[in-house]
């Protein structure tokens, strides 16, 4: 299965699952990830994300974060960025990213973590701003928006990452196989160019192997699952 962030990490701390994410599953690769991005309605009078923080502490429980609903990304990615930056503002969740930026737009919510293919296009047209991009390093297809770590919110990185994955058990050589097509396709230049082009992050050589997946999962579990227990997100 082609699985992802939500399935294979948070979903173990919000559902009571009748398999383990980890022992049931044999990892293939990773593959690309979207990094998401800290975007505001374009009112907020913060010039960059330093501003925007301390606005933050300054209006404290004033301001609104739009969702893509209970337990997503840009659910945690807010409560995790309220904890990091010692800010309080009130979480409010959509059925969707889609409309959750609509009223971003609209000036009904503050702010939003949120993807590229979300936030940019609403950005370039001038309705939201951007601050950073919550990865380490800048996104070809928006090189204009800083990293959090140039942005001044060092090491917050949040992304909806994705992987393959076979059940336990599957024979050594046919997730070699699998494992040898991913490698073989995201070495191709065309596909190179088209994710980049979304502003997707593609894995390193060394991230591709069965190994390196299994254990880049096993420590998403160890960052994300407290945050989520300490919150008490349930699913709803």
């Amino acid at each position: 299965m082609v699985g992802n962030w939500g399935t294979h990490v948070s979903n173990g701390a919000i559902y009571s699952l009748q398999f383990d994410l980890v022992a049931d599953f044999a990892p293939v690769s990773l593959l690309p990830s979207e990094p998401l991005m800290i975007a505001v309605n374009k009112s907020i009078p913060a010039h960059d994300l330093k501003e925007f923080i301390a606005w933050l502490k300054a209006n404290p429980n004033k301001a609104t974060s739009g969702t893509s609903g209970i337990g997503g990304p840009s659910h945690i990615g807010g409560i995790l960025f309220a904890k990091e930056t010692g800010t309080q503002f009130q979480l409010v969740p959509y059925r969707g990213a889609g409309p959750a930026m609509q009223d971003l737009v609209a000036g009904q919510v503050d702010m939003m973590i949120t993807g590229p293919s979300i936030a940019l296009p609403q950005a370039r047209n001038g309705n939201i701003k951007i601050y950073a991009i919550a990865a380490r390093n800048r996104v070809v297809a928006a090189p204009e928006v800083p990293t959090v770590d140039e942005a001044g919110l060092p090491g917050f990185y949040v992304a909806v990452w994705h992987g393959l994955w076979v059940p336990r058990g599957t024979p050594q050589d046919v997730v070699g196989k699998l494992n040898a097509a991913v490698r073989h396709a995201l070495a191709n230049q065309a596909v190179r160019k088209q994710l980049t082009e979304l502003a997707l992050e593609l894995p390193s050589i060394e991230q591709q192997t069965p190994e390196a997946l299994g254990a880049f999962q096993k420590s998403e579990i160890d960052r994300w699952w407290p945050t989520i227990k300490a919150a008490g997100i349930k699913a709803q």
